[in-house]
């Protein structure tokens, strides 16, 4: 079983290892935070769970802005969705 970043998608094979090392996409800023656990299945298509936009793996939807972020239009990262 994989395990995934909902920050950043970066795939580990154990939480441990996973939520052990930084994140360059952590919402604190790069590095300043550990990797979360994306809790949702292994999916074909991920989706955004502000605006809905999608993306074939969790690391190409995080990696732009949302337009309907809580925090203001472009002020965070897409939120993959469970």
């Amino acid at each position: 079983m994989n395990y995934y970043c909902k920050y950043c998608g970066t795939k580990a094979s154990s939480i441990s290892s996973l939520t052990g090392s930084s994140c360059s996409r952590h919402p604190n800023g790069g590095h300043k935070g550990k990797h979360a656990l994306y809790e949702g299945d292994e999916k074909t298509r991920y989706e955004c769970k502000h605006c809905g936009t999608g993306a074939s793996s969790i690391s190409s939807l995080t990696g732009s802005s949302c337009s309907r972020h809580p925090l203001g239009t472009h002020k965070g990262k897409h939120d993959p969705a469970l």
